[in-house]
């Protein structure tokens, strides 16, 4: 079928199979309008004949495609396939020149190739390692929402000082190896913000509401002193609200007083050192910083989505755009301080870490997508599919799929830049991470495209080029000596696990989806758990260990109308679910006692003896799990009904906790002092098999 031919060869696609042996086609409609966004037109018959005879000659008459990947220096087989006596002209990162592909130097090289028949080809040439970095020995972790981890002098929500003290303690008092916490991004401003850190303006660029004021070195010498300390004291009471008095945290609040007192900040003179680290920030950053900001100066005046600006300031490269940023340079300029600001304490936490010996320190989260409305899909929009979203099909866990509002990068324009926006936004990253979790890590290899204004079912799968996408992750990541772990949780199609795990890129294994799916699905035993993987009880998505132990999160989903059976029969399944773990965990001798005997918190405890009896290399602790804490900081599903994204870290009681009380815990420590007993084993004990019995 002409449709069906032109669509693989663009990488759409006309069907999936949302499990084993079933196959279920997209619709025309979905197909169509992929193609669309992807500048092919297939609305009529003719216009697919065209397009495809088009899309023919092209593949035929190309030499190369637009991007080529070398693995560890050796020849790409792409240029195998070359004519005989096609000449080569490499021009490396470094500026030398050479006529052969083989040993090159790893960097992004631009390769001319001249046929003998006189067709040319100019294209990228990505020379990465074979494998991502190693991870230096075992090592445990916390996992947190930064927003969620108040201090006694943070402002209302968690902040970048409350990291960096986070790092400090976790390293030198506990051992831990890294910290991971949420994508820190730019959010989209707006009363009220959208809460959720998944869903952000730029993916470039932090976000300034992370910053610890005091921390900032010209904060000391703001002369409005009396104006200062009103500031401090409105935060004191917002910080209070939230400990002591059951408030949500209030983002818009606490940035409505970080403003403020970053506008008396701007206003004393940066000493010569200082002005001359932000120029060379100004001059680093380059353009891709003065699209950012000079979104954030137009949105102050125009709104937040940038499709309702005037016309003439819809385009970042229009003669109105500039007009308005020479207009705006005041404020330009103060978004570029609070850039610069923002970046150096993201360093400064990273560095806390490496100092109190972590070996990894912060593993930074990288969401899937941007927000259609935000600073990045306007300054970046050839790159983006317009009038497309993405999502996921309908699968057994949500019969309708999914939509997340986000618009998926094109991979043709992708590839034609030879992976540029992509590599800029790692590179940003990498700066001030140890490790990088990449949400969706599926999304390398296929993402699924749905038509603005339709339902998830509505839409299919577009393909991306992985072994270039992945050969740019292992480039950068290399020059930075950084992990990579995958968010690779639900429907994940053959063949992706394993090509992420030859490059190194670890995975995410969650201990109650950890069963023998393939066999009689009981619990999986650990040490047929894979050993390339952050290896944990729970993520922020799902509910606290405490929560999955009580049944409390059955009975908040139907409190909130998101079960789709009955409420006694989800509780039923629960229980036993849960049940079969804690025999399981009792056979393996990780948990002593039987029946009421046992507490939740000793079964918290068994649950990570168990991670730990696992060989994964990385091994997180939900930071809430330490103290109790049974609310979810995310519930899919819900928007205004349930909180999220809002909630601090709270104890067993849901009092909320600080920083200062964390460290104290009696009940954290006792948790710890369980992993670390462990933490370097990653054997069954001496004297017993893989199931807790004793070897013969």
């Amino acid at each position: 079928m002409p449709l069906s031919r032109l669509a693989a060869l663009h990488g759409v696609a006309t069907s999936y199979s949302p499990s084993p042996g079933r196959t279920v086609p997209a619709t025309d409609t979905a197909v169509v309008a992929a193609l669309a966004a992807l500048g092919v037109d297939a609305s009529t018959p003719d216009a697919v004949r065209a397009a495809l005879a088009a899309r023919e000659a092209e593949t035929r008459d190309r030499l190369l495609p637009p991007t080529v990947v070398c693995w560890g220096g050796r020849p790409p087989d792409a240029l195998s396939a070359l004519p005989e006596g096609t000449r080569l002209r490499i021009t490396t990162e470094q500026g030398e020149t050479r006529a052969e592909a083989g040993q090159l130097p790893p960097g992004v090289h631009a390769l001319h190739a001249t046929a003998p028949d006189g067709r040319t080809a100019d294209v990228h040439l990505v020379v990465a390692p074979d494998r991502l970095p190693t991870p230096p020995g075992r090592s445990y972790g916390l996992l947190v929402q930064l927003y969620s981890l108040l201090s006694r002098r943070s402002w209302g929500m968690g902040d970048l000082g409350d990291l960096a003290e986070l790092t400090a303690w976790a390293g030198r008092a506990l051992g831990a190896g890294f910290i991971q916490v949420n994508p820190l991004h730019a959010a989209v401003p707006g009363t009220p913000t959208d809460p959720s850190p998944y869903r952000p303006s730029s993916r470039r660029f932090p976000d300034p509401v992370h910053l610890r004021i005091e921390d900032i070195p010209e904060f000391a010498y703001v002369d409005d002193r009396d104006r200062l300390r009103a500031l401090l004291e409105r935060a004191g009471r917002l910080r209070a609200s939230v400990l002591d008095k059951d408030a949500l945290i209030d983002r818009d609040a606490v940035w409505e007083l970080k403003r403020e007192a970053l506008e008396l900040i701007r206003e004393v003179p940066l000493g010569p050192g200082r002005r001359a680290a932000y120029a060379d920030f100004l001059a680093e950053e380059g353009e891709a910083l003065e699209d950012h900001v000079t979104w954030c100066a137009l949105a102050e005046v125009h709104g937040p989505e940038w499709q309702r600006w005037p016309v003439g300031l819809r385009d970042p490269r229009s003669p109105q755009t500039a007009r308005a940023r020479r207009e705006l340079m005041d404020r330009v300029d103060f978004h570029s301080r609070l850039a610069w600001l923002t970046d150096a304490q993201l360093a400064t936490a990273q560095r806390s870490a490496r100092d109190a010996g972590m070996p990894v320190g912060l593993v930074h989260d990288l969401a899937v997508g941007v927000h259609p409305g935000g600073a990045d899909a306007w300054a970046q929009q050839e790159y983006y599919a317009a009038g497309m979203s993405v999502g996921a099909p309908p699968d057994a866990f949500n019969a309708r799929g999914q939509d997340w509002g986000l618009p998926p990068w094109r991979p043709d324009r992708l590839a034609a830049s030879g992976y540029a926006p992509y590599r800029h936004l790692l590179r940003a990253l990498f700066r001030y991470t140890g490790a990088l979790r990449i949400d969706h890590v599926m999304g390398l290899f296929r993402l699924w495209w749905i038509p603005q204004g339709q339902p998830p079912t509505e839409g299919t799968y577009v393909r991306y080029d992985a072994e270039a996408m992945l050969a740019v992750l292992t480039l950068e990541a290399s020059r930075a000596g950084a992990l990579v772990i995958g968010e690779d949780l639900g429907t994940v199609e053959p063949g992706v696990r394993e090509t992420l795990q030859e490059r190194g890129v670890l995975g995410t294994s969650v201990l109650w989806f950890e069963r023998d799916w393939e066999g009689d699905g009981r619990p999986l035993p650990p040490e047929r758990w894979r050993a390339d993987c952050l290896a944990t009880a729970t993520t922020h998505d799902l509910p606290p260990t405490a929560s999955r132990l009580t049944g409390d999160h059955v009975e908040l989903r139907g409190r909130l109308g998101l079960l789709t059976g009955a409420l006694a029969d989800e509780r039923a399944a629960a229980s036993a679910e849960t049940g079969e773990w804690l025999a399981f965990f009792a056979r393996l001798g990780l948990l002593r006692g039987s029946g009421s005997a046992v507490s939740e918190e000793a079964e918290i405890q068994a649950v990570h003896r168990f991670l730990l009896r696992t060989p994964a290399r990385m091994v997180g602790i939900w930071l809430p799990d330490a103290v109790g804490d049974r609310r979810p900081q995310n519930l899919p599903g819900t928007w205004d009904q349930y909180p999220n994204w809002r909630l601090p870290v709270a104890d067993a009681a849901g009092r909320p906790m600080t920083l200062e009380e964390l460290a104290a815990s009696p009940r954290l420590h006792a948790l710890l002092d369980v992993v670390r007993a462990r933490a370097g084993d990653v054997r069954a004990p001496a004297g017993e098999d893989g199931g807790g019995r004793p070897r013969r």
